[in-house]
Order: C-alpha cells, then sequence, then structure tokens
C-alpha cells in the first residue's frame, strides 16, 4: 500500500445510479413493513410520506453541498467547515459506527436465511462465509463494488417493480381467482387511522429509519469519473424513488389486504405474492431478501471504510488508514472496518441480547444526528456563500425556509423517541455515545486550538494522500 496512491475513480454512472437505489431499498421495506402496518393501518401511508419528505429534503441539502464540493467523506467534512472540526470529527466516527454495527446485523439476517436452505452448516459459518466475501470484493476494487452493487440493486428494483405492476393489475382486476378489493381494505377495518392519529404519528419513528442510506451515493461520487454529474442525478431522482418503491408498493398492501391479517404482520409481500397463488412465496421473498442483505453488507463495509479513510485524511483516525493499494482501494480502513464488523457479528452468536443488543441500541439514533449535521451544515455553508450561492450547480428549494422546516421535524423526531417508550432507550443510548465522541471532539480540537475549516479552504478541501491531514 502507498501513501502516494489516489482512489480510484472508476463508477460508472450505472453503478452510481444503482448505488443511489440500493441506499434507499433496503431489506427493512420487505420485513419490517409488516410491523410498521400493524401499528398504524392503512394510514401508515402518511408515515411513509411524511419520512419520505424529510428524507427529500435532506438529500437535497446534501446534493447541494456535495455537487459544489464531491468529498468522501461527504457530510462529515461539510461539518468540518460549517461547523468546526470538533463536528466532522464526532459525525465521521457516529456514522462509521453505525454501519459498522449494521454488518453485524446484516451478516446475521443473511445467514438465518442461509442455514434454512442448507441448515446442515452452521449459521455462524454462514455468517463468516458472506463477510469475507464482500471483505473480498471490497478489497479488490472499487469497480468490483460497483458491480455487486448494480447487480444487487437490480435485482432488488426488478423484484419491486413486478410486484408493484401485478398489484396495480390486482387492484383492476386483472388476475384471475384475484378479485378487486376497491377502498375496502383501507376503509373497512376500523378506518384509515383505525388506531389513531398517534399510531400514524408513532409510525413515522418506525419508519424513518427505512430510508437512511441514500446519502451513501453522495460519499461514492468521490470515487467516479464525474461526480458533480453523478450526485446531481442521485439527489433529483431520490424523490421519485421514494414514491415510487416505498409509498407504492406500500399502498398496494394495504390495498390488496387487511391492514391486521396476520400474513401481513408476519411478511406483507409474501402475503401479496400468496394472494396471487404464486407457488414458493415465501423462497421467492427469501431471495429478494438475501439479495438486500448483500447489498446492505457490501455498501456498509464500503461507507464505512471511506468514512474511515476521510477521517484519517483529516487527522481524526490513524494514518495509516490512508494508504492506498495500487488497485485504488483504501486497504488499511476496509480492513479496520472488517475486524470490528467480525467482532460485531461474534457477539450476535455469543451474547445476542446483553452486549450486541447494546451496541446496537448505541446506533439507534444516529441517523437523525446525521440528517440533523447535514441541515445545520447546509444552512450555515450557504449562508456564508453570499451572492455566490446564484452560480450553484444544485440548490436546495426555497432556502432557509425549507432548511429550517427540516430542521424542526428532525428535532420533532427526536423528541418523538423520547415520548415513544419503545425508542426511548435507544435514543438514551446513543445520546450517550455521541456525548462521549462530542467531547472528545472538542477537547481534541480545543485542546489543539484548530480553526474550523471554512469553504474555499484549499487545504480543507483538497487534502493530497501523501500531505497528511489538514488540520
Amino acid at each position: 500500500m502507498h501513501a502516494d496512491q489516489q482512489l480510484s475513480k472508476s463508477l460508472k454512472p450505472r453503478h452510481l445510479s444503482m448505488i443511489a437505489i440500493a441506499g434507499v431499498i433496503g431489506a427493512g421495506l420487505f420485513v419490517g413493513s409488516g410491523a410498521a402496518i400493524q401499528q398504524a393501518g392503512p394510514g401508515i401511508l402518511v408515515a411513509y410520506l411524511a419520512a419520505g419528505l424529510v428524507v427529500i429534503l435532506v438529500m437535497r441539502m446534501l446534493g447541494e453541498m456535495a455537487a459544489a464540493n464531491p468529498e468522501t467523506g461527504s457530510f462529515s467534512t461539510y461539518a468540518d467547515k460549517a461547523l468546526g472540526r470538533w463536528a466532522g470529527f464526532s459525525i465521521g466516527w457516529l456514522y462509521a459506527w453505525f454501519w459498522i454495527i449494521v454488518l453485524g446485523i446484516e451478516a446475521t439476517a443473511g445467514a438465518a436465511i442461509m442455514h434454512r436452505w442448507v441448515p446442515s452448516v452452521d449459521q455462524w459459518v454462514w455468517a463468516l462465509v458472506l463477510m469475507v466475501l464482500l471483505t473480498l470484493t471490497n478489497l479488490g476494487s472499487v469497480k468490483s463494488y460497483g458491480e455487486f452493487e448494480f447487480w444487487f440493486a437490480s435485482i432488488k428494483v426488478a423484484a419491486i417493480v413486478i410486484f408493484l405492476l401485478a398489484g396495480i393489475a390486482a387492484i383492476l382486476g386483472l388476475i384471475p381467482g384475484v378479485s378487486a378489493p376497491g377502498v375496502a381494505n383501507l376503509l373497512d377495518q376500523g378506518g384509515f387511522m383505525p388506531n389513531g392519529p398517534g399510531a400514524v404519528l408513532a409510525g413515522i419513528l418506525v419508519v424513518v429509519f427505512s430510508f437512511f442510506g441514500a446519502e451513501i451515493a453522495t460519499i461514492a461520487a468521490g470515487e467516479s469519473e464525474n461526480p458533480v454529474d453523478a450526485v446531481k442525478k442521485a439527489v433529483k431522482s431520490t424523490v421519485w424513488r421514494i414514491l415510487i418503491f416505498y409509498i407504492g408498493s406500500i399502498a398496494i398492501v394495504v390495498t390488496l389486504l387487511p391492514w391486521n391479517s396476520a400474513s401481513v404482520a408476519k411478511s406483507p409481500y409474501v402475503a401479496v405474492i400468496e394472494l396471487y397463488g404464486i407457488p414458493g412465496a415465501g423462497t421467492i421473498m427469501d431471495i429478494v431478501v438475501l439479495t438486500s442483505v448483500l447489498s446492505c453488507l457490501n455498501s456498509g463495509l464500503y461507507t464505512a471504510s471511506r468514512m474511515l479513510f476521510s477521517l484519517s485524511q483529516r487527522g481524526d483516525a490513524p494514518k495509516s488508514w490512508m494508504k492506498i493499494s495500487k488497485r485504488g482501494v483504501p486497504a488499511a480502513a476496509v480492513l479496520a472496518s472488517t475486524v470490528v464488523g467480525f467482532i460485531t457479528v461474534g457477539l450476535n452468536y455469543v451474547a445476542p441480547d446483553t452486549v450486541f443488543l447494546f451496541l446496537v441500541n448505541t446506533s439507534g439514533a444516529i441517523a437523525l444526528f446525521v440528517w440533523l449535521v447535514i441541515a445545520s451544515s447546509q444552512l450555515i455553508l450557504r449562508r456564508r456563500m453570499g451572492a455566490a450561492a446564484k452560480d450553484l450547480d444544485l440548490k436546495m428549494w426555497f432556502f432557509p425556509y425549507l432548511t429550517w422546516i427540516a430542521i424542526g421535524s428532525i428535532v420533532a423526531l427526536i423528541i418523538g423517541m423520547v415520548i415513544l417508550e419503545s425508542t426511548r432507550e435507544s435514543l438514551f443510548l446513543s445520546l450517550g455515545l455521541a456525548a462521549v465522541v462530542v467531547a472528545i471532539g472538542v477537547f481534541r480540537y480545543r485542546k489543539r486550538g484548530t480553526p474550523s475549516a471554512r469553504v474555499g479552504d484549499a487545504d480543507a478541501e483538497r487534502v493530497t494522500l501523501g500531505s497528511g491531514p489538514a488540520s
């Protein structure tokens, strides 16, 4: 590995397009949506729409900053410039921690599916195999990561498009043996909001985390041939992806089936496929979910490693992590992420209800912290630009009003996590972890007396691999 190498710029536009889609469509859509529907009934559509609007605003703000200055560290580097080095340090480490924890969760989920198919092989062995496979993929080259993600995402998109088309046909009465339900399932099972508006508000807290991951495209854009165009396309297409893939598919589920059906609670997408009379619905969905799990593992390892690499560039992580292999991959950062990832997988088998559960809960609210930092950074950096903002390639709509609405919405979601008993512990543990990391960051940079990096500082925006951190 060499310090004078540069990250490979081998991600193609098709890679970036699918990476952005993969970030939005996770296993949570296929598996976790059943619990949300049971909680709020058909009114869960309002929850998905509200959460989706917040994510759309956040992505637009992030897109504005990323198009103006594509960075591998994405929002962490923008927080450096807007809020101070302590902020970039803190949110970067919290974000990397989130994805490292995800590795343990997703590897276990994928291993469970593989164990059902091949029960003669222990589940922990499958978890190990999946982790090793995706580690080798990420160590190979950024192009191999992009190719894996392209095909993983393609399978997910194809599955959900077929689901949507078949669902529309069923609603219109075009599928033999399936009667058109009209609006009966939406209104006749206790009404559109059978458990009241409060359940819908609580549902927002359940579904909002399903959208986390859309920001990965802005991180990956730094390794594309044309990062500015890649960011613009990814951000602009976030709107229709959320509307079609999430809200469209959930609308089909609650239209075709009673929201309080036991089959919907267990697996809404399997229930709909079984309604069509297609044999092997469970196996079909297992394949789709396994694809989503592998996609999330692939992206989680990529994202964590790139954030650690960016932190290393800025002097906020061991310098050895910014060394790059001949293939243009920050191999040391990938391995660092993998080591901790393997530990979390092991803990999920050794102490699933104690240590691992505690670690998972410490990452529970990090998505909201990241979004709040993105919105705050955009507010500050945009105002700092003054008249120069008119030359931005991509702009936040109705600035600063929608920015403030987004900030208010995120703060309201955090307050909601305090009120809702099921999320309270996760929030407090996440806040505890954040407080420790922020305290380290503030102490570190107050002690150093390091000024905040500002927009236009060449050393903050273009850190060469051989010259050490900008600070």
